[in-house]
């Protein structure tokens, strides 16, 4: 590790050190590689194994449940336990739930083995970022990493839904799969090639009470979530389910702010880009989340695309991230994260918004392409620069803790502004519609999506009032015991 470290400071990446991030960014690309994946199958799945909506809607679900819920948990557990050993088991878990996932007959199985792949990503993700963090010195070096490393992620959720459109028209079964052999050959070369990393020493104790109420608030914050659609946002499960999750979050912050060595030190909210890197990644990822939805459901239900269509029209906004992924690190050292973070909002706004022009006989080239492509480049500015900015400033026995919390961010924003467009389209959903009038329910759900872009275009607006860059890229680094008294500036 300190090899690579030395090599990486004087500006020249040896094979070893590209392998190492070769093998972080099969571990992000499979994450969103599977998440994308599963959703085209989902009827083929329901056909084979006779299952009802609701089930099928937990296939998707249950590996929401289990990565959004753990990864606090997970971030926290890459900086005690050790990145690279944290890192690989879970990868090796992984890949164990894929294979599962393919050879099984019966639903709740299915659920099982997604919930099992959420888990494991749930550690492999904090991990992997923060290996990343912590192998690349802060700057250029490292804005360069994280750049194709997110990009990785963009890439390989484009990939999913051409990938799931070929091979659904084989067996569903194969979309499960297929993760398991790329998971393998990742943890073999990860062995070999991940640099090995101490567990914190110096941690004053493991924060159990503070990690049971966390992932406890976290499970039921996601699932009620959820459920909230079909049980209904006023019900008094609902309501009940959410006065929970306030009382475990109010419990989970009294215990974080006494304990010694705590799962979440909240000292490092007390910056500003901090604050903002982590809303911003919840409306980042909540507004695109809504987006694919809705408009999945419109090419495939209003214009009978078929699921390959469909991954073929969002294939430009991928292949624009995967193009512009050896670029963004330079520009973020010319521009500084906050720029960037807020041109990307302006471009996500600009495109949804275009979006409402669809009709039922649209002429792609004219009203669908340009908003694919404004929303690609929004992806390929605000995501590498959210990590950059969350992650910078940070001290090492940190950044799984920070990397933890972000992808928390990423997952929860996802999945609550996700269920908020379900229940707005639902709503205003006719009976025994024309398929005009299902298009025109399907219009307020884009508006709140682009309502939710423009809420993260004016949060990235406030990170604007210095002229430097470097200010809104770096968070002030302080020590542990410096941490909870010391407020960071903007």
């Amino acid at each position: 590790m300190t090899s690579s470290l030395t090599v990486a400071s004087e500006g020249r990446w040896t094979p070893r050190l590209w392998g190492t991030l070769l093998v972080l960014c099969a571990a992000m690309f499979l994450d969103a590689l599977d998440v994308s994946m599963v959703g085209v199958a989902l009827p083929s799945i329901g056909s084979d194994l006779h299952l009802s909506t609701p089930t099928l809607q937990w296939i998707v679900s249950g590996y929401i449940l289990g990565y959004g819920g753990l990864l606090l948990l997970g971030g926290r557990t890459a900086d005690l336990l050790g990145r690279r050993q944290v890192f690989l088991v879970a990868l090796g878990v992984f890949a164990l739930a894929s294979l599962l996932g393919g050879l099984v007959d019966s639903g709740p199985l299915l659920i099982a083995s997604r919930f099992i792949k959420g888990l494991s990503a749930a550690f492999t993700a904090p991990a992997g970022l923060s290996i990343i963090t912590t192998t690349f010195p802060e700057g250029p070096l490292r804005n360069r990493a994280l750049a194709i490393y997110t990009t990785c992620a963009a890439t390989g959720f484009s990939m999913g839904l051409v990938l799931s459109g070929l091979l659904t028209e084989a067996s569903w079964r194969l979309t499960m799969l297929l993760p398991a052999p790329i998971a393998l050959i990742a943890l073999v070369a990860g062995l070999r090639l991940l640099p090995r990393s101490a567990r914190e020493r110096d941690h004053n104790g493991y924060d159990v009470p503070g990690a049971v109420l966390g992932t406890a608030s976290m499970l039921l914050l996601v699932f009620t979530v959820v459920e909230a659609p079909q049980t209904g946002w006023t019900s008094a499960r609902t309501l009940l389910s959410f006065l929970g999750v306030a009382v475990l979050l109010t419990a989970f912050v009294l215990v974080e702010r006494r304990s010694p060595g705590p799962l979440i030190r909240l000292g490092v909210l007390r910056s500003g880009s901090q604050v903002r890197a982590q809303l911003g990644a919840v409306a980042f990822f909540g507004s695109y989340v809504g987006f694919q939805f809705l408009t999945t459901l419109y090419m495939q239900s209003l214009l009978g695309w078929s699921a390959l269509h469909t991954a073929l029209a969002f294939l430009p906004a991928g292949a624009l991230v995967a193009v512009s992924s050896a670029k963004v690190g330079a520009i973020v050292d010319r521009f500084g994260t906050q720029r960037l973070i807020a041109a990307g909002f302006t471009f996500m706004v600009v495109g949804y918004a275009l979006f409402l022009r669809v009709n039922l006989d649209p002429v792609y080239a004219a009203v669908i392409l340009p908003s694919m492509l404004l929303i690609g480049a929004a992806c390929a500015l605000v995501f590498p620069s959210l990590n950059i900015q969350a992650t910078n400033g940070v001290d090492d026995h940190e950044q799984g803790m920070v990397s933890g919390l972000l992808n928390t961010s990423v997952q929860v924003g996802g999945a609550i502004f996700l269920a908020v467009v379900t229940a707005v389209v639902t709503a205003g959903a006719p009976e025994h519609a024309t398929a005009q009038a299902v298009l025109d329910s399907y219009r307020p759900g884009l508006i709140v999506i682009t309502g939710i872009a423009a809420a993260g275009l004016l949060l990235s607006l406030t990170g604007l009032r210095t002229r430097r860059p470097q200010q809104s890229v770096v968070v002030t680094k302080s020590t542990r015991r410096e941490a909870d008294r010391v407020t960071v500036g903007d």
